[in-house]
């Protein structure tokens, strides 16, 4: 009888949605316990969860809000489990108060956001990305958010290994940012198991006596304590010193928060991720995310099949916004078109770093997808005014 290598057999091909496997990536990574709170059109997460979690030995807790669901997801994590929730448009608005607590405290977790239709209720069974905007600056205050925006089936199964991986390592929490039709489109897809050691966060060693539990090294992250190790920690969303207890000292303040942002700069070569296709010749470059990065790659098919010489410009990682990468695949071009579903928050961003003579954009916030048709004309005609 044969002995079949597990490590050589590849993967079957399955039909799975969006957010299937963003919960099967959820496992993969290690996520061992989930709060949340039904909402369209994230559901599904929290639905495939219910019966993976408990199968791997985690926990699965459905709360009475968004904003509970939040707390229980801090609260998992401070207790060393890799914790995540899932949610959409409103109840996203109402996680805010304490995705800041958990930036600011350096609690590591995951939250994803399966972007619909707004303002208010919206439209629960439509597209939008009109959430850049809010994942980056929902909360209040100044703080770090690392972003990440899968764009298929695939990608969103890899992004949230990679988001449990970046939340562990810099200690922080990491939103996983997708719209509604990648969410619920199927597609065939051979899902490859991690071939690497899951990423583990800092856990203090050490003298007990002389633990602060925001003292830091070279990388800039502070190690947590484990629960029931012996270490005296005081967690609190205030101000804090190194010791972890309040303090409004101006230049404690400085330090902690600087701290905050230069930690995921020193961490850039792992954040950082993008996809450029094209761009080198390029006259026009598209820049998208989401199910608008998939029409436009449709589109520059069609423009370069025509002649007009269109690339495309694809943010995986959001924020921090891959500023030095994006000069760099626009450098050559005479314009730059950014389709989105939304008034045009991605826009802005790209305005910020490119300047607004040579941005232009495609907004579309109807709950209807752009096409690629939409985007391969208004690139053609860009092409042609250059």
């Amino acid at each position: 009888m044969n002995v079949v290598d597990k490590a050589r057999v590849k993967p079957a091909a399955k039909l799975l949605s969006g957010n299937n496997a963003c919960a099967l990536g959820a496992v993969a990574a290690g996520c061992r316990f989930f709060a949340g709170y039904p909402i369209t059109p994230s559901s599904e997460i929290a639905e495939r969860l219910v019966t993976l979690l408990p199968q791997a030995g985690g926990v699965f807790i459905q709360m009475e809000d968004e904003i509970s669901a939040m707390a229980a997801v801090v609260g998992a994590s401070m207790g060393g489990a890799k914790a995540m929730t899932a949610t959409s448009g409103p109840g996203f608005s109402l996680k805010q108060e304490n995705i800041g607590y958990a930036a600011g405290a350096e609690i590591p977790c995951v939250i994803v956001n399966v972007m619909r239709g707004g303002p208010s209720t919206g439209m629960p069974t439509r597209p939008s990305q009109a959430d850049v905007m809010q994942t980056r600056f929902g909360s209040h205050g100044d703080y770090p958010m690392i972003v990440l925006a899968p764009a298929s089936v695939s990608e969103i199964y890899s992004e949230t290994i990679r988001a449990f991986d970046l939340a562990e390592t810099c200690r922080t929490p990491v939103i996983l940012l997708y719209d509604q039709v990648i969410a619920q489109s199927s597609e065939t897809v051979a899902l490859e198991p991690p071939t690497t050691p899951r990423a583990e966060r800092k856990w203090a060693t050490g003298p007990r006596e002389e633990y602060k539990p925001f003292a830091v090294g070279p990388d800039g992250i502070p190690a947590m304590a484990k629960p029931g190790a012996g270490y005296r920690v005081h967690t609190t969303g205030l101000t804090h010193s190194e010791t972890g207890f309040p303090s409004q000292d101006p230049e404690t303040v400085n330090r902690n928060l600087g701290r905050l942002f230069s930690k995921l700069e020193r961490h850039r070569e792992q954040i950082d991720s993008w996809e450029a296709v094209q761009c080198d010749d390029a006259d026009v470059v598209i820049v998208a995310i989401g199910i608008s990065s998939r029409a436009a790659r449709r589109a520059v098919e069609i423009c370069r099949a025509s002649g007009v010489r269109a690339g495309l410009f694809r943010p995986i990682t959001l924020w921090p916004f891959p500023e030095a990468a994006l000069c760099a695949a626009t450098k050559n071009a005479r314009a730059v078109l950014v389709p989105e579903l939304s008034i045009g928050q991605l826009r802005l961003e790209v305005e910020r770093l490119l300047g607004r003579d040579k941005v232009e954009g495609l907004h579309q916030f109807s709950g209807e997808p752009i096409t690629p048709a939409q985007i391969a004309a208004r690139a053609t005609a860009l092409a042609s005014e250059a």
